[in-house]
């Protein structure tokens, strides 16, 4: 069994040194309103929140996976081929997780926390829910593991796929090579999804591959023509870590 280890965790110091070189940059390219502080600080707060929520309930999605694994039809271990598979089968397990979370109310409930912020900088890719182990989302990823895929391979892929989404989310880049948009999530691409823009809505839902929106028609390129307005339809209102992750849980069981 590999000793994986936890990237995200290892890399969170890593990440609040970019957001402040991006910053610096910005302020260099005389860029201003990419970042307010308290809404920063917010977003930063959530990513905090989230190590915390994986370490105390971590266990509830890694128990769920685990109990399933019993019922594999295969076991493909932990070789190099069966790791780089994964990580691709993975990239389409979080491309349609990632659509039912914008579909559904419920999963909605957590996802909604990485739009909430009305800004579109680093420190937004750290914005994360803190309920997504109690919503059963983790239910998605039972076919790779029923499949032979084992629950800390899939664990460790699914943390290089949010790795690789960190560096997306900026506006200080623009496109990449007409090579790399073609086939790898960008920057462009994920703007558009982060956006509030009627012809943008519920659009590019890719991890690390944006060829299954390409192939799933969900795939919408950003326009020159149009400004992006970041956030989600009705704006949440607050930089309180804790409403924002627990509003639109809340909300939901008023209206039911």
């Amino acid at each position: 069994m590999p000793d994986f280890p936890d990237i995200l965790l290892y890399a969170a110091p890593f990440f609040g040194l970019a957001v402040l070189l991006e910053v610096l940059y910005l302020r260099l390219k005389h860029v201003h309103g990419a970042y307010t502080p308290r809404d920063a600080a917010a977003s930063m707060a959530m990513g905090v929140g989230q190590l915390v929520s994986d370490i105390l309930m971590g266990f509830i999605s890694f128990g769920i996976l685990m109990f399933i694994w019993q019922f594999r039809i295969f076991d493909w271990g932990f070789s190099i081929p069966v790791f780089i598979a994964c990580l691709i089968a993975q990239d389409f397990v979080y491309y349609y997780k990632h659509y039912a979370a914008h579909r559904v109310r419920w999963f909605w409930s957590a996802h909604v926390v990485h739009h909430s912020s009305e800004h579109y900088n680093l420190s937004t890719a750290l914005r994360q829910p803190w309920n997504n182990h109690i919503t059963g989302h983790v239910l998605f990823s039972a076919p790779l593991v029923i499949l032979g895929v084992h629950p800390l391979l899939y664990a460790f892929v699914g943390s290089l796929n949010l790795l690789y989404q960190f560096w997306i989310h900026t506006e200080a880049i623009g496109k990449m090579p007409r090579w790399f948009e073609a086939v790898f999530n960008t920057p462009s691409h994920h703007r558009v999804h982060h956006a509030t823009n009627p012809r943008y809505l519920d659009s590019n839902f890719a991890g690390i591959l944006i060829i299954w929106d390409k192939i799933f028609g969900t795939f919408v390129p950003e326009l020159d023509d149009e400004k992006i307005t970041y956030g989600i339809v009705k704006p949440v209102g607050t930089f309180n870590p804790v409403k924002i992750a627990f509003v639109e849980m809340i909300n939901i069981f008023k209206d039911a």
